[in-house]
């Protein structure tokens, strides 16, 4: 089944390759979507494919690449459009 997960992710997670980071986890689970800083200094991320790789993607975020410190994870979770071909970095 193909879920779709909508986060919003705060602490120090930018300048610390989290949206590389990010890119490297989802294209390794095959996931579609992206991910992008955020002017509040915050991460946003759609995650969307089979329900577990999701699960796992939203799971890596809450700890993030080595030199993160993720302080919240919010999690939406949202009606999957099959719109994605892969996963990218927004800017």
């Amino acid at each position: 089944m193909s879920i779709r997960a909508h986060l919003r992710i705060s602490g120090r997670v930018q300048g610390v390759f989290f949206r590389d980071g990010t890119r490297d986890m989802a294209t390794r689970l095959g996931l579609g979507g992206w991910v992008r800083n955020m002017p509040d200094g915050t991460v946003e991320a759609v995650f969307e494919g089979n329900e577990g790789r999701v699960k796992e993607a939203v799971e890596w975020c809450r700890n993030g690449p080595p030199h993160a410190r993720v302080s919240d994870v919010r999690v939406e979770w949202e009606r999957p459009a099959g719109e994605f071909s892969g996963f990218e970095i927004r800017y």
